[in-house]
């Protein structure tokens, strides 16, 4: 109804599907866990129905919309709403803690706490989480809509990791609090979806000055996941082969495993002990 009203269609370009099913937009509020005096980042608001549910329980929303169309459908559905302000932007090219701090009028100086709540498109989920995690501060909670699958990828225990599970639970708990069916969307995606929540721990697993090194050495081991580790290092890192199994070694693993069966505390172990 609010599409046919503002004369507008979903654009297949920018993923959109809105989510019309009231009683899941409750259960995310719920996941959401807000407080009166909290902070929300919103990231696509959209026709604003989660906004609208958002502000209602938080301090302040700030939410960041990319489509123009959407904007005005904002303006005039959610206009009335005073702790609501709307940010013309693209998520992953803006400095997002900057966008919070001018759009509340907060000084550098002052300490900032935030929630994420996003509606994410498929096709930017990895990017955007990133993104996200790249923030400083970082924000206290992600609750997320992702593809399911993704919810799944990120959610994995050693055995099964991926890149994405190791980026996201690095830096937090994530758990899947909601199974959304494609039904409760328009229009509706040809996946199910699910509600992620990431709990941001107040210091990342791996110390922040052994970050970058950290994330290199998996990304190269990840680079070629179905190669034994030792191979997948050697290739992607450029190292002699024997430099790898010494460091393989130190570390106390075995070089035949393959990445996803490594723990975090073992990729930090290895990215330590190669030269």
């Amino acid at each position: 109804a609010v599409l046919k009203r503002h004369n507008i269609r979903p654009s297949k370009g920018l993923g959109q599907s809105f989510l019309v099913d009231r009683h899941i937009l409750a259960q995310i509020v719920v996941a959401s866990a807000l407080q009166p005096d909290d902070i929300v980042l919103e990231v696509g608001p959209g026709l604003g129905q989660l906004s609208e549910a958002l502000a209602e329980r938080a301090g302040q929303v700030v939410a960041i919309e990319l489509d123009r169309r959407m904007l005005a459908v904002l303006s005039a559905e959610l206009g009335r709403l005073t702790n609501l302000h709307i940010v013309e932007g693209d998520m992953l090219t803006i400095d997002l803690v900057s966008t919070l701090r001018e759009t509340l009028g907060l000084a550098p100086e002052m300490p900032l706490r935030y929630k994420v709540v996003a509606n994410l498109p498929f096709y930017i989920t990895s990017t955007a989480i990133r993104h996200l995690l790249g923030a400083r501060p970082r924000p206290q909670t992600l609750t997320l809509m992702v593809q399911l699958e993704v919810a799944n990828r990120i959610v994995a225990s050693p055995g099964q990791l991926s890149m994405l599970a190791l980026g996201v639970q690095v830096y937090g708990d994530p758990r899947i609090a909601l199974h959304v069916p494609s039904r409760a969307f328009y229009p509706a995606p040809k996946v199910d979806s699910a509600v992620l929540q990431v709990t941001i721990l107040p210091e990342p697993r791996v110390p922040e000055d052994e970050l970058g090194r950290f994330f290199r050495v998996a990304q190269a081991g990840f680079g070629q996941k179905r190669k034994q580790l030792h191979n997948s290092l050697t290739h992607n890192l450029h190292l002699p082969t024997a430099t790898v199994y010494a460091a393989l070694e130190r570390a106390g693993i075995e070089p035949q495993r393959r990445p996803q069966t490594l723990s975090i505390d073992e990729w930090a172990a290895l990215a330590r002990a190669l030269p």
